[in-house]
């Protein structure tokens, strides 16, 4: 009766005084134990309609936490301001739970995290922290498909809060709604589309705990590092990328040599087998190579993927898409012992004389295209003149004709 009694007031009066009536009709010959029981916090906790003096829920889940990673623990283990008391009830604001106790390795790696920092930097932030991610009383392991940090289900985790417009706008997110472009991306799909546990989530790009921003050299998206990141799944195309033009300039240091997000983008990869984005990437290797793609849009070639069709060549048929090499370089696939057989991928009767054809002649380059240099400079003078010299005949038809007719006109008059 006593409990009926206490549920239904629990309901009217909020938490103190559901504690308080616990309190009250306790014998008063009880010896007190060495510490309150699970039974004893699920008493109140239990109920549906507990709430703190603000309105906030403090139910708690009974069979959601025993089912937990934690269900074989003491509420008191966590919440060990109440370790060595057993009156009730107790104080309604209670000191947050240091995970730290049990997780101190964990926590160490959070404290040097992006999230970390922008609570520390700001207390008001909505930077996550740990049960942001993984939940308070209901924790599962990362194996478990029905946790938060399981693989299939961690870019959800996390789109709560980079999915959401007002934590974007209020934490100053300056890369965005990342979680949208990722959704839409070749990686996103596989993983919520297609359930491949193989596909990367957020986590096996930036890290799970140490998340630090791009800019931090110890990031795993640090610029210089990401080949190695994305090098975790795509071994292959790391061992070709770290031996080209690209991947050693960038090794080396030098801050302009392109990394996959160049190319590919960071969250919005798209699969490099499609039309836009064979015809994207032209653009791409034309923001470093603007000379190049300059004469590369004045060729057959160029003018027809301006058209939308990639029925002809683009830069990574002639040049390759990761093992790029200087053209004096043997392993080039435009070495001249090599460039033959790169047109005969296309051309299937290309040979010696087929590949003298430029597929970046210049007319304004007269060191590299002489007879092509003198060539365009005699078409530009000739067609000033025939344009000049018709015009000027035109003309002057023109102005003999006028004066023709107003002679019949004052004739006839």
């Amino acid at each position: 009766m006593v409990m009926a009694s206490y549920a239904r007031v629990v309901g009217r009066t909020g938490l103190a005084a559901s504690f308080l009536l616990i309190a009250l009709a306790a014998p008063s010959s009880a010896q007190p134990a060495a510490s309150l029981s699970n039974d004893d916090c699920f008493g109140c906790h239990a109920d549906p309609g507990l709430t703190r003096a603000d309105g906030r829920s403090v139910t708690v889940d009974r069979a959601k936490f025993e089912a937990s990673i934690h269900g074989g623990l003491e509420c008191v283990n966590c919440h060990v301001d109440l370790a060595d008391t057993t009156e009730l009830p107790h104080p309604e604001k209670l000191a947050k739970v240091d995970c730290s106790m049990c997780h101190g390795d964990v926590v160490a790696r959070y404290q040097q995290s992006i999230h970390a920092h922008a609570r520390a930097d700001n207390p008001d932030s909505l930077a996550a922290t740990c049960t942001d991610c993984h939940g308070t009383h209901d924790i599962l392991p990362s194996s478990d498909p029905a946790s938060r940090t399981y693989h299939l289900n961690l870019p959800q985790t996390c789109e709560r809060c980079h999915g959401n417009p007002d934590i974007i706008k209020r934490g100053h997110i300056q890369i965005g709604n990342v979680a949208t472009l990722y959704n839409d991306s070749i990686h996103g799909q596989a993983l919520t589309r297609s359930g491949l546990l193989v596909a990367p989530n957020c986590a096996d790009c930036h890290g799970g705990h140490d998340i630090k921003r791009a800019s931090n050299p110890e990031s795993k998206v640090y610029r210089a590092n990401v080949p190695a990141t994305c090098g975790h799944c795509h071994e292959g195309v790391l061992r070709e990328f770290e031996e080209s033009v690209h991947g050693t300039a960038l090794a080396a240091g030098n801050p302009t040599a392109p990394a996959c997000p160049d190319c590919h983008t960071a969250h919005n990869i798209q699969r490099a087998e499609t039309v836009a984005w064979r015809l994207d990437v032209i653009k791409e290797c034309g923001t470093c190579h603007v000379e190049s793609i300059r004469t590369y849009r004045d060729t057959f070639h160029g003018q027809v993927t301006a058209l939308g069709f990639t029925r002809v060549a683009t830069c990574a048929d002639c040049h390759n898409s990761h093992r790029i090499f200087k053209p004096s370089d043997p392993r080039s696939s435009v070495a001249p012992v090599n460039v033959v057989s790169t047109c005969q991928r296309c051309h299937a009767g290309a040979n010696a004389n087929f590949v003298k054809y430029d597929p970046h002649a210049d007319k304004e380059n007269h060191t590299r295209n002489p007879f092509l240099y003198y060539t365009a400079r005699f078409m530009k003078t000739l067609l000033i003149f025939v344009f000049g010299f018709f015009g000027l005949h035109t003309g002057l038809w023109f102005a003999g004709e006028v004066r023709e007719r107003r002679r019949r006109r004052n004739g006839s008059a």
